[in-house]
């Protein structure tokens, strides 16, 4: 089965001031013609293009549990879990990851993915567009990844029918 997931506000508010952030750095480079810095400006550019793809690729899109696996859908490079991997799936409130610490990731640009820390829930990898709606996902090597489809309940039902 098929979830979907959307960014909440906040990531949605950090994308769109991040984009025109880049565009206008990126538009300054070149409206300032300097000869001497023609260079500089094609390197940050080319630099400011990387990350903001970077971001973009990486972004979860939709979640889709099978029989036998969980797969996180991005534009490249999917993330597919077993199933005989994963030992708990619930539902887990907000004020659980709300402190959370990015500690290598992406933090509000096309969502929030990557590693982060709690002192509540040690390190765990973030597969999520929006910090409501929050499934945690615990491996039988005790990892923990949070996903947040847009109808966590029925994701949970599926994951454990």
């Amino acid at each position: 089965m098929l979830f979907k997931t959307s960014l909440d506000k906040t990531a949605k508010v950090i994308t769109v001031l991040f984009t025109l952030s880049f565009a206008c750095i990126i538009a300054a480079q070149f409206l300032i013609n300097d000869s001497n810095n023609s260079y500089r400006s094609l390197y940050v550019t080319i630099i400011l293009l990387i990350l903001y793809c970077l971001a973009f690729v990486f972004h979860p899109t939709a979640y889709k549990v099978t029989n036998d696996m969980l797969i996180i859908y991005r534009p490249i490079g999917n993330v597919r879990i077993k199933r005989t991997d994963i030992q708990k799936v619930a539902v887990i409130d907000e004020k659980e990851i709300s402190n959370a610490i990015r500690t290598f990731g992406v933090g509000g640009v096309f969502g929030y993915y990557g590693s982060f820390a709690n002192y509540h829930l040690g390190s765990m990898n973030w597969y999520a567009t929006r910090k409501d709606k929050a499934v945690l996902i615990t491996t039988n090597d005790n990892k923990k990844i949070v996903v947040t489809p847009n109808e966590p309940e029925p994701f949970v039902a599926a994951f454990n029918a």
